[in-house]
């Protein structure tokens, strides 16, 4: 993508930090109303989730149809568009109404990362023509000026050559992945999990809150398979990583307890919580023991029409690579390059386990030589993801507060989710909270479809801060729900427009919600722009 510098002749109206999926869309709505912007992320790629983590999306099941963005079904088309300009399709690809190319079960969507990345930028490059819109990579935000209610700008340093800028702007969306600029600000937010007798969730921890709890990091790697490749070939072995020992022998300590080694067939089952056995490949499979390889497929072979063999790729964000060791926010540089370079050797231990020491489903051989890794799919040298995925981040004490009370289907006992009345969005999906740095293992319980309050974007304190990502007003629980991919898109693209709509009327965004004409306006605005509000009747339950 190219860059393109921003003038300081020309004022900005709304600085976007962070790139990733809730930035980008943010970015997109801002810049399309005609307003300058400005988008900084700290890597060199943008897409977040998408990109950079490297994770296929998590969608429900009527993604096809309704309960998302139009711009999110943009991106999804313009995904299918891309494949179909640019591979050689089967008949078998071409055959598919809704062209899944990984064929991954996680969503109809299974892609790979640098396909989004193209996607993405082909997005965003209207408005960088037109001028309304600058993207700074590899820049990361270092200190916050804030006057009382204001914030007036954002320090920058260019990873790259280390100097250091402060943009000022009448907007400040922080769409960064672990909600960076709240305490740069000094803006009250929340971390980890809230206590029961605070939110009355159902599923909150006993006794008081627990700051530190918070969901595994994965950092994620594509990898693919060569099923001629012989069991005793050294063609993609890699070397042993330098903390496979430890990792080889680890236990995770967690409440109710996991099922064994965490590098090991076994595992424990999200809902149930009892042990479950999986295999690798799908001709493994026994009826009992499914295969964990087509869960996140992101290319599969049989979609395409090659004149030479392909393997199938699949991206491994899975139980076996969770990260659980440590908390990364608020800590100190030392304590988090700590932490990354052991999720960091977590999964490269895996994957060294899975090509060596894994048992094969007929219990007579160890190890996969057939596996190998594909650093040119995430553009990395080692082949894992450019960045960790990021479950949690810091949440703002925001207006209103999302619990599961709201939305999770057992507290509700029967009703559909709560019908906010300053909906900006919606979405659905499980409250999915995988095993915490609190020890605690997996929370995964039934939700509604939900609505995306307003009031979960407007922090108590400041005016001109809005969140863009994963650091809404929700709590530990209900983030398990809100986190995913069609709905950070969603949070970021009404982010987005509400600072554009607030800088046209000259108002502050929680007057929007305050006032009955102001809130009427805004969400036929967002109608306009294709952002769905409710439900259809029919599956508002």
């Amino acid at each position: 993508m190219t860059v393109v510098r921003y003038s300081k002749t020309e004022p900005v109206d709304i600085l976007i930090v962070g790139g990733g999926t809730g930035g980008c869309a943010a970015a997109r709505a801002a810049a399309s109303l005609g307003f300058r912007v400005v988008l900084t992320e700290e890597s060199d790629w943008l897409g977040g989730q998408m990109t950079s983590q490297a994770v296929p999306p998590d969608e429900h099941r009527w993604i096809e149809r309704f309960g998302c963005t139009r711009s999110y079904r943009s991106y999804r088309d313009r995904v299918r568009a891309y494949y179909k300009a640019n591979y050689p399709l089967s008949a078998e690809g071409l055959r598919q109404p809704y062209l899944n190319p990984g064929g991954g079960r996680v969503s109809g969507l299974c892609h790979e990362p640098r396909v989004a990345l193209a996607v993405i930028e082909d997005m965003l490059a209207p408005w960088i023509t037109a001028g309304c819109l600058t993207v700074l990579l590899r820049h990361k935000p270092v200190a916050v000026d804030r006057e009382g209610a204001r914030v007036k700008g954002v320090t920058l340093r260019c990873l790259e050559s280390g100097r250091e800028e402060t943009l000022e702007a009448d907007y400040v969306l922080d769409a960064t992945e672990l909600g960076d600029l709240l305490p740069l600000a000094s803006i009250d937010y929340v971390t980890g999990a809230e206590s029961r007798e605070e939110t009355g969730e159902l599923h909150a921890v006993d006794g008081p809150a627990q700051p530190e709890n918070v969901q595994a990091i994965t950092w994620c790697f594509p990898m693919a398979y060569d099923p001629d490749c012989p069991p005793e070939s050294d063609r993609y072995r890699i070397e042993k990583p330098a903390q496979y020992d430890r990792w080889r022998d680890y236990v995770p300590e967690l409440k109710p307890a996991w099922s064994g080694p965490m590098l090991s067939w076994a595992y424990t089952h999200p809902i149930t919580l009892k042990a479950i056995t999986r295999v690798l490949l799908p001709e493994e499979e026994d009826g009992e023991r499914q295969s964990i390889l087509p869960y996140r497929q992101i290319v599969r072979k049989e979609h395409f029409a090659y004149p030479f063999p392909v393997h199938d790729v699949t991206l491994v964000n899975w139980p076996q690579n969770d990260y659980l060791e440590g908390n990364i926010i608020d800590k100190d540089e030392r304590t988090v390059a700590r932490c990354l370079e052991e999720a960091r050797q977590l999964s490269l231990s895996f994957f060294y386990w899975l090509q060596n020491e894994a048992p094969t489903a007929d219990g007579e051989g160890t190890g996969y030589a057939g596996l190998h890794l594909r650093p040119d799919l995430v553009g990395t040298a080692d082949g894992l993801a450019k960045y960790p995925y990021i479950r949690e981040a810091r949440r703002i004490k925001s207006v209103f507060t999302v619990t599961e009370n709201h939305v999770g289907a057992e507290a509700r006992d029967g009703k559909p989710a709560e019908p906010f009345f300053d909906s900006v969005g919606v979405g659905c999906y499980r409250i999915d909270l995988h095993p915490s740095t609190g020890k605690d293992n997996y929370v995964d319980i039934s939700s509604l479809p939900f609505r995306i309050p307003l009031g979960a974007l407007l922090p108590r304190e400041v005016d001109n801060l809005l969140p863009a990502a994963k650091n809404i007003g929700t709590t530990h629980i209900s983030n398990g729900c809100y986190r995913l991919h069609p709905v950070e898109w969603n949070i970021g693209e009404s982010a987005g427009f509400l600072a554009a709509f607030a800088l046209s009327r000259n108002v502050a965004p929680r007057q929007v919600r305050e006032r009955n004409e102001l809130l009427e306006a805004f969400q036929a605005l967002l109608r306009e722009q294709g952002v769905e509000l409710s439900w259809p009747e029919t599956h508002a339950v």
